[in-house]
């Protein structure tokens, strides 16, 4: 402990009863020493994909600014709940933090029977990244372009099939959503990530699939898939493909916002919640990461607490109710 934080625990423990309302200031001793060692990001997907790139963008950034080592580790498995039981387990001090995505955050708490964490109890909410537009891609041997084009398609061939990169996704919801306004029963056939289910489109062993753009930049440089429809915004880089909604989908899936979130476990300083928010923002405006945003087609970086707090309680009900609607769902 720090010569500041004695002094302030002696002058707290010689002030007589009414030090009791002074209970807060070790909190605020934390805030403004913090941070006091390395900082440990819980990355909840594997190594390679978004999830962990942003951890180490934005740790990066974190890491210069503050004078810390911020070290990433990969704790997977269960739509990164294991990260999150993990993280809820930590010292609520801002030496511990979380990136993982809508998954844990919003899919998992309505999708796993036995959910050890409560998103909202056990997470103090620091930075919502959106991930960007997830599009609906064809392979090639599918003649359609436009959403309109497939949907005629599925109903003459009878029998068509969509690739999700997991069961209980946000992918998942799209397939179910489509089925359900177009009359529909398009089979969604669910993978472990994402690479395998590329595989397979490139392959021509699934019609469909849905994903980021960011996994699918080689197939399509390679020709061997086409973008038909995007999710909630248009991707800069494929400014002619319009959104699911442009094209006539009107589920409320196609306004989501999917996301990588930052999160401290709840009871963190409001003072450190704070500072590592606008640490967030700024790192968002850097050159580096705004190149590797420019790279996945997402036109968005890192943003304030208050407007990642006020989307999270906005949409949560709404991602609620669609996965729910997705029935049973192995985990």
């Amino acid at each position: 402990m720090t010569t500041t934080a004695l002094l302030t625990r002696r002058r707290l423990m010689t002030a007589g009863a009414g030090a009791a309302a002074l209970l807060c200031a070790p909190s605020l001793v934390r805030a403004n020493t913090w941070p006091t060692k390395p900082i440990r990001i819980l990355a909840g997907f594997a190594a390679g994909g978004q999830t962990d790139q942003f951890s180490r963008a934005y740790g990066d950034y974190i890491s210069r600014e503050v004078g810390q080592t911020v070290v990433i580790e990969n704790k997977t498995g269960a739509g990164g709940a294991l990260a999150a039981v993990e993280l809820k387990r930590s010292a609520p001090d801002g030496h511990t933090l979380m990136i993982t995505n809508t998954t844990t955050f919003m899919l998992n708490p309505v999708l796993m029977k036995d959910i050890r964490y409560d998103p909202l109890k056990d997470f103090a909410m620091i930075s919502m990244m959106p991930s960007g537009s997830v599009p609906l891609f064809v392979n090639e041997k599918i003649a359609a372009k436009t959403l309109p084009e497939f949907i005629d398609y599925a109903k003459k061939s009878g029998k068509v099939n969509i690739g999700t990169y997991a069961a209980g996704s946000y992918a998942h919801i799209v397939v179910a959503e489509l089925n359900k306004q177009y009359g529909l029963n398009m089979e969604a056939v669910h993978y472990r990530g994402e690479a395998p289910m590329f595989s397979d489109l490139a392959g021509q062993a699934i019609d469909a699939g849905i994903g980021t753009y960011v996994s699918a930049m080689p197939l399509l440089d390679a020709g061997k898939i086409k973008t038909i429809a995007t999710s909630r915004r248009r991707i800069p880089s494929l400014p002619d493909v319009a959104t699911f909604k442009e094209q006539g989908l009107t589920s409320r899936a196609t306004e989501l916002m999917t996301f990588q979130g930052c999160v401290a476990p709840a009871g963190t300083p409001q003072e450190i919640v704070t500072k590592l928010s606008e640490l967030m923002v700024a790192a968002g405006k850097t050159d580096r990461i705004q190149e590797m945003l420019k790279k996945q087609g997402i036109d968005e970086a890192a943003m304030t607490v208050a407007a990642s707090q006020k989307i999270y309680k906005e949409e949560a009900p709404v991602w609620a109710e669609l996965a729910g609607s997705l029935g049973p769902v192995v985990q």
